[in-house]
């Protein structure tokens, strides 16, 4: 199994993208998992039910194995992520970046940092195209 970290933005369909390559030269099943710390309202990056729609479809397009979980639980994403990555024992985690400057990283925190440095599994950091 293979996390996806998905946002409606281009570096979440850019892992999107990737994740769905992994899967389909791997056999694996994707587990995609888009989050919010808080419910209202929702942070940005929560996918609404259009862009959902959207991404089972294209899922169910390439014939893949996938699992899609919108989570609110009061938990930030790199929390979420980390924690499934545990419990599910999986191969690896996809998820998009984008160039942030140290000031930026310095204040607001990089979910995508504690991801790559804290998981005990493989992480593969994929850049949208420009």
């Amino acid at each position: 199994m293979i996390i996806v970290g998905y946002t409606p933005t281009p570096e979440g369909e850019a892992a999107l993208e990737h994740a769905i390559g992994e899967a389909h030269n791997h056999g694996d099943e994707l587990l995609v998992v888009n989050v919010s710390a808080q419910s209202d309202p929702p942070d940005e990056t929560f996918a609404t039910d259009t862009e959902v729609a959207a991404v089972q479809a294209r899922l169910d397009a390439e014939g893949l194995r996938y699992t899609l979980r919108q989570l609110v639980r009061g938990k930030d994403a790199a929390d979420e992520i980390l924690d499934l990555s545990q419990e599910h024992h999986v191969r690896g985690i996809v998820i998009g970046v984008r160039h942030r400057s140290p000031v930026g990283k310095l204040l607001l925190g990089s979910n995508s940092q504690r991801i790559l440095l804290e998981a005990r599994c493989p992480v593969i950091a994929v850049k949208a195209a420009r």
